[in-house]
């Protein structure tokens, strides 16, 4: 059965994957700034407010991104029609 996508939540989808991307974000940055003190020459080492401002910027733009991504393909969906997917029901 093939079924369409007629609408997408920007706020939902946005607010998801924003908390998605600052996490991941936060996966790769602490390590990376552990490292970084500990092996780099002070001078060489990032500076500690990076290590706040990127996971904010991280959230506000996906934000955004995918807020005004789901308005667009909301304002498009009757034009081009929208994502389709195939189910079927399980035989369990």
């Amino acid at each position: 059965m093939v079924h369409q996508i007629k609408r997408l939540s920007p706020h939902q989808n946005a607010k998801v994957f924003a908390v998605l991307m600052t996490i991941s974000i936060l996966v790769f940055m602490v390590p990376f700034y552990v490292f970084a003190f500990a092996v780099a020459p002070a001078q060489s080492r990032p500076p500690g407010w990076f290590m706040v401002i990127m996971p904010a910027f991280y959230f506000v733009f996906s934000y955004l991104m995918v807020a005004v991504g789901s308005w667009f393909y909301n304002l498009m969906f009757p034009y081009i029609g929208g994502i389709e997917f195939t189910t079927r029901d399980s035989e369990v």
